[in-house]
């Protein structure tokens, strides 16, 4: 097949994958767009990079673009002026959600003593951006078509594409490894951790809405629903397993593997149950990864070293200076420091610790990480909270929490405007259960043009996320 008749087959899969998944009888806001823009880039690449007017990817270089600078502005300046709209949900929100606000608000301060202070800064104002795009898909009318709309939609787009770039657009699909010049895969991103990342993401999120669709035994458009939900994840494993991303493919299937047995409302519904769920699988990959001899690593056709990792996170704790307070918010990988650590592990291009954990201690030290662990905690009171009430809905929440925890083993994670922390964001932060005010319904009759009002209290929304 030519790359131009695959095109045009691919975008026809994805116009019929939206159709398909399409809610007609169940309206959500425009603005979601927004978040769902703010997601695509972030699980793709920079719009700079599409366009190549950017820096190269590993350079070295504390301006940015101008051009990514401008796009994220305009979406985040439309993401707060959503949120305005909406002040008296956020309102709560925000209230209800002090650790998340006070981990954000050390990161602002520890831009004071970067090196590069206002590279911190500027850097630290569009990661503000997670927590803006996750509060318009939590105050949406009806959050929990929001999130199926912002996870499908990322979905149905990022991972067709990738399987079109790695099968008819080499020259935007792969690359080649310097020092061997063995093929490596990024599908829409530019490096297979990256594409690993996007698909491990969407491939949850639709397993969440396959899961929901296969149980809706009386559903008329039952199997409408499971069609392209069960692609998207078919192609995650695929471009998964080409790219050889062992790490997003094990996190897939031990966070899915949790998803499907919470899905049993009745032990979704035991904290125990799913307290020891949840350590079992949290203690097997650390044993695997970190106690000698355990072979599991091995099994998956990694080294001892997890491919170099070990070499690195020797190098950058060997800069660290001042271990309670860190080096500033995203400042580590900058200046002289980067050098040393490529001088170190005698490898260019490096600008991440591979440990979501590491990375955190490296920026804000002790105090960081102290802080996060904080946040860990009481986000995941609040999914196994949510469990008990609405399994459905905690099922998505745990699956990315799970993910987001292991993932963090060998990859940054917790790095801001990253799809895996923008998941776990939505994933821990507490729902308020507080009723809004009814709104009247419309006596017009709805039309295509026409979206017609709710009436429904927030608190029933929320008992539905």
């Amino acid at each position: 097949m030519s790359p131009q008749i695959a095109t045009c087959v691919y975008i026809a899969l994805i116009l019929a994958m939206f159709i398909l998944d399409r809610e007609l009888q169940v309206p959500y806001s425009r603005a979601l767009w927004i978040p769902t823009t703010w997601l695509l880039i972030n699980g793709s690449r920079s719009v700079s990079l599409w366009l190549e007017t950017g820096p190269t990817v590993g350079s070295n270089n504390l301006e940015g673009s101008p051009l990514d600078a401008a796009v994220f502005g305009m979406l985040l300046l439309g993401g707060v002026g959503v949120l305005i709209a909406r002040r008296q949900r956020v309102g709560i929100f925000l209230r209800n959600n002090a650790p998340i606000l006070i981990f954000v608000g050390y990161c602002a301060l520890s831009t004071i003593w970067s090196d590069y202070p206002f590279v911190a800064l500027k850097r630290w104002s569009k990661s503000v951006g997670d927590i803006v795009m996750v509060l318009i898909v939590l105050t949406d009318a009806n959050p929990p078509i929001a999130i199926k709309r912002f996870f499908s939609s990322a979905g149905f787009i990022l991972i067709p594409l990738s399987v079109l770039f790695v099968k008819y657009y080499p020259d935007l699909g792969r690359s080649y490894n310097p020092w061997t010049w063995e093929p490596m895969y990024g599908g829409v991103t530019v490096f297979k951790n990256l594409l690993g990342m996007t698909c491990l993401v969407c491939a949850l999120g639709s397993l969440w809405c396959f899961i929901a669709a296969y149980r809706d035994r009386t559903g008329t458009d039952r199997i409408r629903h499971l069609l392209p939900h069960v692609t998207v994840v078919a192609m995650a494993i695929w471009l998964l397993l080409t790219a050889d991303s062992m790490t997003s493919l094990s996190c897939f299937l031990i966070a899915g593997s949790v998803m499907v047995i919470t899905s049993i409302s009745r032990l979704a519904r035991k904290p125990r149950t799913v307290h020891l769920l949840v350590a079992a699988v949290v203690g097997v990959c650390l044993s695997a990864l970190f106690l000698p001899g355990s072979g599991l690593v091995e099994s998956l056709g990694r080294d001892a070293t997890l491919t170099g990792r070990t070499a690195i996170w020797s190098a950058v704790l060997a800069q660290v200076r001042n271990p309670i307070l860190g080096t500033g918010f995203e400042s580590f990988w900058t200046g002289d420091r980067l050098l040393r650590v490529w001088a170190a592990i005698n490898e260019k291009g490096v600008q991440e610790a591979h440990n979501g954990y590491i990375e955190v201690y490296l920026n804000l030290g002790w105090i960081g990480v102290t802080l996060l662990g904080v946040l860990l905690v009481a986000g995941y009171r609040n999914i196994i909270s949510l469990l008990r009430q609405n399994p459905d809905a905690g099922t998505i929440r745990l699956g990315f929490f799970v993910a987001g925890i292991i993932y963090s083993l060998t990859e940054a994670g917790f790095r801001m405007m990253s799809v895996v922390w923008i998941s776990l964001l939505l994933a821990t932060m507490f729902v308020p259960r507080t009723r809004l005010k009814k709104v009247r319904k419309s006596r017009e009759k709805p039309s295509a043009k026409l979206i017609p009002e709710i009436t429904a209290s927030y608190e029933d929304a929320c008992e539905a996320i």
